[in-house]
């Protein structure tokens, strides 16, 4: 009789585990990439999209007395056949 429980209880727990499992493989909404706006000067391979918190070596660069705008990437338009205007 205890088994038979056991085996009972097993099944029970392993579909809810299954339940559980399935609403955690819901996909996120697919966001769109997001390209970075900002580039450190002294290290090209360190950029920042502008979400979020701002990175370390834009923070201690503002400190020192630079301005945000000295760090954008100017990006092109290539939807408009523009190729030459920068987007900021």
């Amino acid at each position: 009789m205890l088994k038979k429980r056991i085996i009972d209880q097993k099944s029970v727990l392993e579909k809810r585990l299954r339940d559980l499992t399935r609403i955690g493989q819901h996909a996120r909404r697919p966001y769109p990439r997001v390209l970075p706006k900002y580039r450190n000067t002294d290290r090209p391979s360190e950029t920042w999209s502008g979400r979020g918190k701002q990175p370390r070596w834009l923070t201690a660069q503002l400190r020192s007395g630079k301005r945000i705008e000295h760090f954008l990437i100017a990006h092109r338009q290539r939807d408009k056949g523009d190729r030459s205007a920068p987007v900021r």
